[in-house]
């Protein structure tokens, strides 16, 4: 989803420019024109990339009620790093959308197998 959205294009184009991405220097002290995984999904130094993520979604939890309590915090903290460089507003709607897109991703994968299942049964 990155490399084909905007702040992943942005990184494919400039990745190369020293002066849009200096590697020389500490991500905390970086300045580039767009965010990489790590400024995302590595705030403050941390290595556990999925304490920045939205949901556990590889543990079996893209259908899970996102605004659900138990999430407030995670969630809290995702758009906390998209405020960095947009407002807040924007990075609730933007959460939100991908929201949608995880349960429709969803819904299509549990499609997608019950088709394969359904094709072995009938011996294909």
């Amino acid at each position: 989803a990155y490399d084909i959205g905007l702040h992943g294009t942005v990184y494919q184009v400039n990745k190369w420019d020293p002066k849009q991405f200096d590697w020389t220097k500490k991500l905390a002290d970086a300045d580039y024109v767009g965010p990489t995984c790590q400024y995302c999904h590595m705030r403050g130094g941390h290595h556990n990339v999925q304490r920045f993520g939205t949901v556990y979604t590889s543990m079996g939890m893209s259908m899970a009620d996102r605004g659900a309590p138990i999430w407030k915090e995670k969630r809290d903290r995702w758009t906390s790093v998209c405020d960095d460089c947009h407002s807040p507003r924007f990075a609730r709607e933007n959460l939100q959308a991908l929201d949608e897109a995880v349960k429709d991703a969803g819904l299509k994968y549990r499609e997608t197998f019950k088709v394969a299942e359904d094709l072995i049964k009938d011996g294909v």
